[in-house]
């Protein structure tokens, strides 16, 4: 599988270590002349995966080296990755964690905590979400006694529809948290000025969206607390991981909080007595002095990384820039190839004002050919192309959902048609120009073939 390779690219130039311990020297060498043996990839431009991870040398070559640290949780490369990340998304804070989902959830759960007084988040309060999206974005809300309000989504943009906002408004609107859906940042102006208007929350999931801008600014910084994900199909990889970051210091103490144990103490790991009074803290039901690494503030989760993820995070965040402007170029050369389809199929649209950091490519059936979405996904399926749905769809119609509380605001009939109606396929750094050309002249084939004639 092309998405199971290692890619030697722009890491080309020879590699070779010199420091005063011999013994890490040698191990490192090695892994070196073991990668330059390695073969190198016979693409198949037959084969196009819909994501995929990018890897070079670097990332082995980090994480061995975390290795030989012996130092297994967040360490020095988990600093130099946290600190990396907030340089790019100019950004006060950013913590790691160990996936996009974490992250999601420590995001609704920190705006539970009681260390916001009377500002949290209670149960039975609203917090308004799209109805077309990932599971996960909606999980949180529900496992923290609070209850989704659904709003439809767009066919131009597949994100929230912010001219219903104002219907979904009640005395128990506490929060919105929505997704900027396959990279393509939502309507930022409209929704922020709609949170700013009721005092509402605003939490941005930018897993599939690391990158992306709205106005020449990144997305993410525009709410309260933002998420992100580093599962092997996002725009870097460190296996699975994940990333939340805010500009508060509040939400930060927080989210670091409920991220490690729930505990009280901020000290990192390996370091005591960081606020200087370790047996000197006073809570009321505790006894005097009890051990401050030992209290806890909130209901927390251990949902830190290792080191060994973050040094291969370190050694792609590198490569950032690069995964970004391929993505966008990827999406422009396939889009302008697909133009002629147009009478088949609707097109992708960014977002006005916003520059995409496009996570795939969506397309979705015109109700006017008589095209199938599964006679067509399996065709593209045996033609070694793969497909993805639009996530879960009409997530108020997956199987969980039956016994779970929520709103809707009018009617769902967008979201049903992406749930029927629409796919997407790779447009990842690890494709090239033959395989997107490859895509277009499959799905011409087809309409070509069945197009208007009923499968």
């Amino acid at each position: 599988m092309l998405n199971e390779n290692i890619l030697n690219i722009k890491d080309n130039s020879e590699v070779k270590f010199e420091d005063n311990n011999s013994s890490r020297t040698k191990v490192l060498n090695s892994v070196v002349e073991y990668l330059d043996c390695k073969k190198a990839t016979n693409y198949d431009y037959r084969k196009v995966p819909v994501s995929g991870k990018v890897l070079g040398k670097e990332e082995i070559l980090n994480a061995v080296e975390a290795c030989l640290d012996g130092w297994f949780t967040g360490g020095r490369f988990n600093n130099e990755f946290e600190k990396k990340m907030r340089s790019f998304l100019d950004i006060k804070y950013f913590l790691t964690c160990n996936s996009g989902s974490s992250a999601n959830l420590l995001a609704i759960s920190a705006l539970c905590s009681d260390q916001l007084g009377d500002k949290k988040l209670n149960k039975g309060d609203e917090v308004i979400t799209c109805a077309m999206g990932f599971p996960t974005t909606i999980n949180p809300i529900i496992q923290n006694g609070l209850v989704p309000v659904f709003i439809d989504a767009k066919i131009s943009n597949y994100n929230i529809n912010e001219n219903i906002l104002e219907k979904a408004i009640s005395k128990k609107t506490k929060a919105i948290f929505i997704a900027h859906t396959l990279g393509n940042p939502f309507n930022i102006d409209k929704i922020k000025k709609f949170a700013k208007k009721y005092n509402l929350f605003l939490i941005e999931d930018c897993c599939d969206a690391l990158g992306a801008e709205f106005k020449g600014k990144k997305v993410g910084t525009f709410g309260d607390i933002a998420t992100l994900s580093f599962y092997p199909a996002h725009h870097i990889t460190m296996g699975e991981g994940g990333g939340i970051f805010c500009k508060s210091s509040k939400l930060k103490r927080i989210i670091e909080s409920l991220r490690d144990w729930g505990r009280d103490c901020w000290c990192e790991t390996g370091c005591d007595n960081t606020c200087k009074k370790r047996f000197g803290w006073n809570f009321d039901s505790l006894p005097y002095g009890y051990d401050h690494k030992y209290t806890y503030s909130n209901l927390g989760y251990n949902l830190k990384i290792t080191d060994i993820q973050a040094a291969i995070g370190v050694a792609q965040f590198y490569r950032l820039e690069d995964f970004i402007n391929t993505r966008r170029e990827n999406f422009s050369f396939l889009k302008n190839l697909l133009l002629k389809l147009n009478k088949y199929f609707i097109l992708p649209k960014a977002t006005p004002n916003s520059t995409p950091s496009w996570f795939g490519f969506p397309l979705t059936i015109k109700s006017s050919s008589k095209i199938k979405r599964n006679h067509l996904i399996n065709y593209l399926e045996n033609k070694n192309i793969s497909t993805r749905l639009l996530f879960g769809g009409n997530i108020t119609k997956q199987p969980y959902m039956s016994n779970q509380e929520y709103r809707i605001i009018g009617n769902l009939n967008v979201s049903d048609r992406i749930m029927k109606n629409s796919f997407w396929v790779g447009i990842y750094p690890g494709l090239q120009k033959k395989h997107l050309k490859y895509v277009s002249k499959t799905l011409e084939n087809y309409c070509r073939l069945y197009g208007y004639n009923k499968p």
